[in-house]
């Protein structure tokens, strides 16, 4: 167990050793939470990109998604079978 000292700005530096155990690369991104007990939790993070489309961009993935005439009459006759059904 190692010792740490909580900065004036309430920063914390993980000893490397700590990091290596947890399997934590330099400079990952991590969740913090505090426990009712008054510990507190760290857990890593999972960051994804996020992508913002422009109103072309999603018009151009509608169109591209768009059933053509014969598909949609096949989709549509399977839907009332299965309303049939129940």
């Amino acid at each position: 167990m190692e010792t740490v000292k909580v900065g004036k700005k309430g920063q914390v530096t993980i000893p490397r050793r700590v990091l290596e155990e947890a399997g934590l690369p330099a400079e990952s991104q991590l969740i913090v939470e505090s426990e009712p007990d008054g510990s507190i939790r760290l857990r890593p993070a999972a960051v994804y990109p996020i992508e913002l489309y422009s109103n072309d961009r999603v018009a151009e993935f509608e169109l591209e998604n768009r059933l053509s005439d014969s598909l949609k009459k096949r989709v549509e006759k399977v839907q009332s079978r299965r309303k049939k059904k129940k």
